[in-house]
């Protein structure tokens, strides 16, 4: 467990977004998770501040979400998720009107989406992780521990998306560092 914490403790100082006083998670999945999370977190945060403004409102076809509506599904999205898959909360989708939205204000939702999450995989206890839900589409049973992935694969294949929409404006996305 001390090498898994030195390990941690080393990645986090060299993370953007992490310091050394974060809370450290409290399960040996949340610890080996949370790094994953926060590379995820932070390559959405940069696909998000890759698109300029006034491109915001780009969408590739009729049917599709502009570029801010996928950055503000994101958000509300991972908090509703993270909300009742893993916390086992009763939530409704919120999502605001990305149309109505700065940039700077679709960031720092999303942002706070992302942190919100962060935050409970650094607070969440093993016995809520080893609960089950069931997932609302699917109708699956899986353990909390697991919904942990479907929020962030959720998160993945919206900001594909989202990278697409640079693409078709001549903008390279943000480089994967994984």
């Amino acid at each position: 467990m001390k090498k898994v914490l030195t390990i941690l403790l080393a990645f986090c100082s060299l993370q953007p977004g992490i310091s050394q006083t974060d809370t450290i998670p409290k399960t040996q999945f949340t610890i080996m998770y949370l790094p994953v999370w926060q590379e995820a977190a932070w390559h959405c945060l940069e696909v998000a501040k890759a698109m300029p403004e006034d491109l915001y409102s780009y969408k590739p076809t009729e049917i599709s979400k502009t570029f801010g509506e996928q950055m503000v599904h994101i958000a509300a999205a991972t908090k509703l998720l993270t909300q009742r898959y893993v916390q086992g909360l009763e939530v409704k989708p919120n999502t605001p009107d990305a149309s109505k939205m700065t940039k700077e204000e679709i960031l720092g939702l999303l942002q706070a989406s992302l942190t919100y999450t962060k935050g409970v995989v650094q607070t969440i206890e093993q016995v809520q992780l080893d609960e089950t839900c069931k997932m609302y589409h699917s109708g699956n049973t899986v353990s909390r521990a697991f919904a942990l992935f479907y929020v962030q694969d959720h998160m993945a294949n919206h900001r594909a998306k989202s990278n697409l929409y640079l693409r078709m404006n001549g903008i390279d996305p943000p480089e994967y560092t994984w």
